[in-house]
């Protein structure tokens, strides 16, 4: 079924496409062409027909291009320039993303993976077929572009770095591990969000976050004001060490996990609540005071939890310093936790990565994506906030 009228209302659209056998699928390529038509018209400076002295180019017809999604394989009608061509923007961004999946796939034939599997996980991919010599072609593309990324120079300061680890399935020398890959992000002094490491660790300890963090150094990081992470103590050290006169902020997110751990399945959601209020309070004093008394009522009934709350206080508190900055950004990984899902919704239709390569390959494509769309939208936080925080530093250093 065709949609070329785009003056059709949109509900009478949509009845259209809830008739067709992939109603979803429908509505994608209905969009995609909209889409495209709009780019070309302000490509060319005209719309189709229109005569105009602004014009920058004219039309050649279309061509049928395949496209392959996760809902399904689509041909589209997409428009030809006479001179410089044409590719939709969407189908750029796909490109990647596309390539290392395809590249995956192509390391598990390699590495004898049944073709009952393959097929089953090429679907579940949404793609149609794969020609080896078309994918060996990619991958080589991608894994410079991978590259090129994971290696780029990065700036002198970053106020905010949020450090956290995936762990998957992935094959290593025959055997299936749990492993690890770290996963960096920080703002730089504009507030823009920006992926700065992917880096795959087959331990965590201090000398794994060390080599991490100098990675971060060679590149180009002087100056770090807020490491945000778990209480992992090889990362804890190493953070201390690698940019000294950084403060460390324990997320609140895991701490009251291990808290709430020492707590009976009964009186997990009661304790849990007076737990949150200690972050919710409006300054470090507040918070300090009634974390005290929260201590003094509750060390007979639960004193483990207690010890494990006195233990850590000081260190989940320590975005109070950065008052200016909204708390819930920079209290937490939350930022990372959110980014983390978003990787393995895409990461589980694979299961076991034949290889680390091919599991950073894929990660990192996908993070690329991000990366671009942070660094074009806006400020994840204030820029001046961070100038007057900068300014601060300065006169007490």
């Amino acid at each position: 079924m065709a949609y070329q009228n785009s003056t059709v209302p949109f509900e009478k659209m949509l009845m259209k496409f809830v008739l067709d056998e992939e109603p979803m699928l429908s509505m994608l390529k209905w969009l995609c062409e909209r889409l495209m038509e709009a780019e070309v018209e302000g490509k060319l400076g005209a719309e189709k027909s229109e005569r105009s002295e602004d014009r920058q180019g004219y039309r050649s017809g279309y061509r049928v291009r395949r496209f392959d999604t996760r809902m399904g394989t689509m041909y589209l009608m997409v428009p030809k320039i006479r001179n410089g061509g044409y590719i939709p923007f969407f189908v750029e961004a796909k490109k990647r993303s596309e390539a290392a999946l395809m590249s995956v796939i192509q390391e598990a034939y390699v590495n004898g993976v049944s073709t009952r599997k393959m097929d089953r996980l090429t679907k579940t991919l949404g793609i149609e077929s794969i020609s080896r010599g078309q994918v060996s072609v990619l991958t080589k593309e991608l894994n410079e572009q991978v590259e090129a990324f994971r290696q780029r120079k990065l700036e002198a300061t970053y106020p905010v770095l949020w450090v956290d680890a995936l762990y998957e399935r992935i094959r290593d020398n025959r055997a299936v591990k749990n492993m690890a890959v770290l996963v960096v992000t920080g703002i730089n002094t504009e507030g823009k969000r920006d992926i700065l490491a992917v880096e795959p660790m087959y331990e965590e300890s201090a000398a794994t976050y060390t080599k991490l963090f100098d990675n971060l150094k060679e590149r180009g990081i002087e100056k770090v004001w807020l490491v945000v992470s778990d209480a992992h103590k090889g990362l804890v050290k190493a953070a201390r060490e690698s940019f000294v006169g950084c403060s460390w902020q324990r997320c609140k997110v895991h701490f009251m996990r291990n808290i709430l751990g020492c707590v009976s399945s009964r009186d997990k959601k009661f304790f849990a609540e007076k737990l949150k209020q200690i972050w919710l309070q409006p300054d470090y004093d507040s918070a300090k005071k009634y974390a005290d008394g929260l201590m003094n009522e509750y060390e007979g009934k639960y004193p483990q939890a207690i010890a494990t709350l006195e233990e850590g206080l000081e260190d989940s508190l320590q975005f109070f310093n950065f008052r200016q900055i909204d708390a819930r950004k920079i209290a937490s990984t939350n930022l990372l936790e959110r980014l983390n899902r978003e990787i393995r919704r895409r990461t589980k239709v694979v299961g076991i990565f034949p290889s680390m390569d091919s599991y950073i390959r894929l990660v990192t494509s996908y993070l690329i994506e991000y990366s671009e769309d942070w660094s074009s939208g806006r400020s994840y936080i204030n820029p001046m906030l961070i100038n007057e925080i900068q300014q601060q530093l300065s006169k007490s250093a």
